[in-house]
């Protein structure tokens, strides 16, 4: 966890900061590795705090090495005025993403030193993995993939698209999964056409085309997946759209690398699907980064300037959507390396009929 914060402290260096005060509770997670549900952290240049109630000082002493643990019996904001005196700091910088209009008007009103809102600096750093990081990520997305190969043998119709995505959540609780990504979406016939359609009472018929976007949760990072297949025989339509969809998604496989930007890679895709003449039917992004939130940095956008790096984890998701007919999405989670990708789920995506 150190080096983590030694990375932030660089940046706080380049920025002038005396202090960082952290409240997010991802942030949190990637710098102190506390799991609880009430802390914050005070990062100076050469000190780190932790400040908990009662029911979590043992907690914070145990997941936040490194630091030294600060127990609040009053308001916990008090415990950042303490140290900021202590310290003698000139400046604290705050998440001003995280931070309620409330909070800062009791910071700025106790507080001896300067606030400076801040935004962005930890999340960038959190987009470059590390191999503790890819690992964990990796053991996500092989339950996704082992979720997929179970949904696969329970299916069929008469089922409701709820009972599928229950089905699928529990079986990847039983693997070690901690909670879902998001809620699972399950868009079967023409509610494929939804690119988030989650699950609804709607019962599986034959002839269907189901889209399942899902993702688990494990030890705090997620992964990320989706896969469309068919309940018997699909519109013809329907497999013209697989097809292109698919060919997309490769290309962008082939092609994702370091020093490429998110607006190049997803012009691939965007491109491709374009070309057939189904350009207005792919209506969201190709892609986004994942960690330990199910969307983080980087994008594949076409607003996405930033190159790629080796050590970012991105989505590939391209989809073709016909309101009234279904539509088709598929997606991998992939780490890009120094000389390329490496895909992260493995499930099958030639079109599987049921």
């Amino acid at each position: 966890m150190m080096s983590r914060v030694n990375k932030l402290r660089t940046l706080m260096k380049e920025n002038n900061l005396d202090a960082f005060l952290i409240t997010s509770a991802y942030n949190l997670r990637y710098l102190t590795n506390f799991t609880g549900t009430t802390g914050l952290a005070v990062i100076t240049l050469d000190k780190a705090f932790f400040v908990t109630d009662f029911r979590y000082t043992e907690q914070a002493a145990a997941q936040a090495q490194g630091y030294e643990i600060v127990q609040n019996a009053g308001p916990i904001f008090d415990e950042v005025v303490a140290i900021a005196e202590k310290e003698q700091l000139k400046n604290i910088a705050f998440e001003e993403l995280f931070v309620s209009f409330a909070e800062y008007s009791v910071l700025e009103e106790i507080t001896p030193c300067e606030l400076v809102p801040v935004a962005g600096l930890i999340e960038e750093l959190r987009e470059v993995k590390d191999e503790e990081e890819i690992a964990i990520i990796e053991k996500a997305c092989s339950i996704a993939d082992l979720g997929f190969k179970h949904i696969l043998t329970v299916i069929k119709p008469g089922m409701t698209e709820i009972e599928i995505a229950n089905q699928l959540d529990f079986y990847m609780r039983s693997l070690g999964a901690t909670d879902v990504s998001f809620e699972t979406i399950v868009a079967s016939g023409v509610r494929s056409a939804m690119p988030h359609g989650v699950a609804s009472e709607k019962i599986i018929e034959k002839g269907d085309l189901i889209t399942l976007d899902f993702g688990c949760y494990y030890q705090g990072y997620v992964s990320d997946m989706t896969r469309t297949f068919s309940i018997g025989e699909p519109d013809p339509k329907l497999k013209e759209i697989y097809q292109i969809v698919l060919e997309a998604q490769l290309k962008v496989l082939d092609e994702a690398r370091p020093g490429l930007t998110g607006i190049q890679l997803d012009a691939i895709a965007r491109d491709h699907i374009a070309s057939y003449g189904y350009g207005e039917a792919f209506g969201h992004s190709t892609g986004h980064g994942i960690g330990l939130e199910i969307h983080e940095g980087p994008n594949v956008s076409f607003r996405a300037e930033k190159q790629f790096v080796a050590g970012n984890v991105i989505t590939d998701e391209p989809g073709i959507y016909l309101p009234g007919l279904g539509g088709v999405r598929i997606e991998d989670d992939l780490l890009i390396t120094k000389d390329g990708n490496r895909v992260l789920t493995h499930s099958p995506k030639e079109l599987i009929i049921l």
